[in-house]
């Protein structure tokens, strides 16, 4: 008898609430059961069952896609954590469900959920107004930078609007998601969880390499290596294939593997157990392996000279005895005797004149200068790569390997560019170091310090290749920028209470 629901005739009050008040009680408090619940249910039911008799195994799937498209919709919007997860997430595995074969726009959804985050956003900007903590010279520069790039639409050398709009979205849209992140990580636990999720992450993507290099391709990434000669040429060296697991390509692969290393590394010297310092340690003994199967050169240089830093930043002992035992180890490995491929590219890195690679990059950053020098604003967003290929093949541009961050920026956006993009990166620099310093929660202070160690890896890999251009890169890069600024505003608060306390 207690099961079944009896109707109570509505008061007075009741009968005056408002139609969302009445909806509240029926959702919220009644969790739908009572009529209005039951004729709900009642149509969905039909009308699914009519979409499936209509459309068959494909107006199922559609169902399927919908019941959790919407949940998650309205979650990334109204709360916004849950946005800038699901957006970690598929940054990383992006390239991973595309391999799948499933023939949808995935480029279009990372736009869309940007797009859902802005909008969440600005909801909660109207809600919770909140300008003060997003002002900053980061936050200026960041701004600068993207106003820069609109103006480009103007570029008289441009040889195409066309490229310049498709370019756009990838510049300001990932950009724009530092605001995101900087207004919507407002604890220690949240920056724990992001953290977990990125060497999660990181391990997997490693793990996938280390299977790619000792048990194989599978028979899908067979078919994409054997798809064009070109792949062939850029992946297939000295009878050996680069891996690149899941990711778009092998330097996406490497970089990430090393900058997920230095921020293990960093972890490691913060106030946390000595078993956990052991996995750390392991964690870092697999991604740095994992790299090593990229055959990326331009990402063997990068520890070693980020090692640099970090002693510099932390100085001690302790650190100083390591870096100089890093330091020996290194070398040993770049100057012995070996037949291995993978080990020779590796020590190949430190000789850059004996590469003909780099030489070759070399001959083209010299060759290039005189446009650059003629060209203040360049030749427009979008003007070499696939881009320039294809909205203007005939172009001086079109045909340009740039090879390197810098030198895209310099050749698409002129000097002036150049100019105000190594002004950002030094501006988050000198902001995170001074920010690492400032700081003294040691739980707080150790996040800073592998966000500095990050920006400063992906800085120096920006010149051997492009290194903010492609996911997860690109996304989490204005991620470890904005945690410069978010372990520096959760540490004065901590402060603060502090004091208004005693």
């Amino acid at each position: 008898m207690d099961n079944i629901y009896i109707p109570i005739e509505p008061t007075k009050r009741e009968r005056s609430l408002s139609f969302g008040a009445v909806l509240r009680r029926w959702f919220s408090q009644q969790k739908l059961d009572n009529p209005f619940g039951y004729i709900l249910f009642l149509i969905t039911s039909v009308l699914f069952a009519l979409v499936v008799f209509k459309m068959g195994i494909a107006g199922g799937a559609l169902i399927i896609v919908v019941s959790i498209a919407l949940p998650m919709l309205y979650a990334i919007v109204a709360y916004p954590k849950v946005g800038i997860w699901v957006l970690l997430v598929m940054a990383y595995t992006l390239f991973l469900i595309m391999s799948s074969g499933i023939n949808f726009p995935f480029g279009t959804l990372m736009d869309g959920l940007q797009v859902l985050l802005f909008l969440g956003f600005f909801i909660k900007q109207r809600s919770k107004p909140n300008w003060k903590d997003l002002k900053g010279p980061v936050s200026t520069m960041i701004l600068i930078w993207i106003l820069y790039n609109l103006l480009e639409i103007a570029n008289p050398a441009a040889e195409s609007r066309l490229a310049w709009v498709y370019t756009i979205r990838s510049v300001a849209l990932v950009m724009l998601t530092y605001f995101v992140f900087l207004y919507n990580i407002r604890s220690k636990a949240f920056i724990k969880v992001i953290i977990k999720t990125w060497i999660c992450l990181s391990i997997f993507a490693a793990l996938w390499g280390l299977k790619q290099e000792y048990i194989g391709f599978s028979a899908g990434e067979e078919a994409y290596l054997h798809s064009d000669p070109n792949i062939a040429g850029l992946l297939f060296i000295d009878g050996h294939w680069r891996k690149f697991s899941f990711l778009s390509d092998p330097v996406a692969f490497s970089y990430n593997m090393v900058v997920s290393s230095i921020l293990c590394l960093a972890l490691m010297t913060g106030p946390i157990k000595f078993w956990k310092k052991v996995v750390l340690g392991f964690i870092v003994f697999i991604l740095l392996w994992a790299m090593l199967t990229s055959g990326t050169r331009g990402a063997y240089v990068l520890v070693p000279v980020t090692l640099v830093l970090f002693a510099v930043l932390k100085y001690n002992r302790r650190v100083l005895q390591f870096a100089i035992a890093a330091g020996v180890l290194i070398l040993m490995i770049i100057f012995v005797p070996t037949s291995n491929p993978t080990l020779y590219r590796f020590q190949s890195a430190f000789k850059p004149s004996d590469d003909a690679s780099f030489n070759v990059r070399k001959a083209n950053q010299k060759r290039i200068q005189p446009y650059i020098l003629s060209h203040p604003m360049g030749g427009g967003l979008g003007a070499t790569g696939a881009w320039g290929q294809r909205f203007a093949p005939n172009s001086y541009l079109a045909s340009f390997p740039p090879d390197s961050g810098y030198v895209r920026v310099a050749v698409e956006l002129g000097w002036i560019g150049l100019f105000l993009f190594c002004l950002l990166m030094f501006i988050v620099l000198r902001t995170g170091i001074n920010n690492y310093y400032a700081i003294k929660d040691p739980e707080l202070k150790t996040y800073c310090l592998a966000m500095v160690l990050i920006v400063f890896a992906f800085n120096i890999g920006n010149y051997p290749q492009e290194a903010l251009v492609q996911f997860p890169s690109n996304i989490y890069f204005y991620l470890v920028v904005a945690l410069i600024s978010i372990t520096y505003q959760l540490d004065k608060q901590k402060t603060e209470q502090l004091n208004g306390k005693q």
